[in-house]
């Protein structure tokens, strides 16, 4: 594993035509400046963007959803520390089947390069992958559906996201003439996402993508929009199905919303025996 880099500003690009994503015009009503990008296209080995325009919308998950936590088996380690059950894991897997699909639909006849985002995005990667590899061998296809590799993106501490963001992982310089999708679990404020996305753009991919299994609905976000999204959630501390809190909850097959009591004693982290 290669060592931590600092993201550099959004490089420019030169077209006949710019468009801006919401991130940048963010950026720049708070003093920043525009960087342009090559025209956005629906082809996946053409042009290059920090955040959808045009997408399917994910599944909204409103705060009234929230079910029982009484209704759904939980890991007893876990019971206590949950306010409720937002999302089931069968409707997780439900709704990555069909992520699935409009991937495979988007990138029709192409290698996609899966970036997995590390630690939270590995189960959204691993059931995302079954479904892509199933769709692809029932289908008579006679060309590879997907290589993948790894690249962690650092930005939360504790229940926060800082802001800043470190990215170790894979060699960039692999990625050249690749259509990369980075696979993440969620999209909070939208900050790592809208610095990853420019720094991949750097080494010269075919196109880069983002599929996020999670997108929050928060007033902190920058605007950032990924292009292929499980579920719209709520402006709660979310964990289970890989999303931590400070590396609890990853066992958790649910996707569920974080109680006082969860955050008093996962605060410090996971214990490593039991007292």
């Amino acid at each position: 594993m290669s060592s931590p880099q600092t993201i550099p500003e959004p490089p420019e690009f030169l077209g006949s035509s710019v468009r801006y994503s919401q991130s940048q015009l963010n950026l720049a009503s708070q003093g920043g400046s525009l960087s342009s990008s090559a025209p956005i296209s629906s082809s996946p080995s053409q042009g290059r963007m920090y955040g959808a325009e045009e997408r399917l919308e994910p599944i909204l998950i409103e705060s009234s959803d929230q079910k029982s936590k009484g209704d759904f088996l939980l890991p007893a380690h876990y019971e206590s520390c949950v306010k409720s059950i937002l999302i089931s894991h069968g409707q997780i897997i439900d709704r990555i089947q069909k992520l699935a699909y409009d991937i495979r639909k988007h990138y029709r006849g192409t290698t996609i390069h899966l970036l997995c985002v590390l630690k939270g995005g590995s189960a959204f990667f691993q059931d995302l992958q079954v479904c892509l590899r199933n769709f692809h061998n029932f289908t008579n296809q006679d060309y590879v559906p997907f290589t993948f590799d790894f690249i962690r993106a650092k930005s939360y501490d504790g229940t926060s996201s800082t802001g800043k963001v470190v990215v170790s992982g894979c060699d960039m310089e692999k990625l050249r003439g690749k259509d990369v999708l980075l696979v993440e679990d969620i999209v909070d404020t939208g900050t790592t996402m809208s610095m990853l996305v420019p720094l991949l753009v750097s080494h010269a991919p075919a196109s880069v993508k983002v599929a996020s299994l999670l997108e929050k609905r928060t007033p902190r976000s920058c605007g950032f929009k990924a292009d292929f999204v499980g579920f719209s959630v709520p402006d709660e501390f979310v964990i289970g199905y890989c999303l931590d809190y400070n590396d609890a909850f990853r066992d958790m097959n649910h996707i569920c919303v974080i109680n006082d009591e969860g955050i008093e004693k996962f605060k410090d982290g996971v214990k490593q025996r039991i007292e």
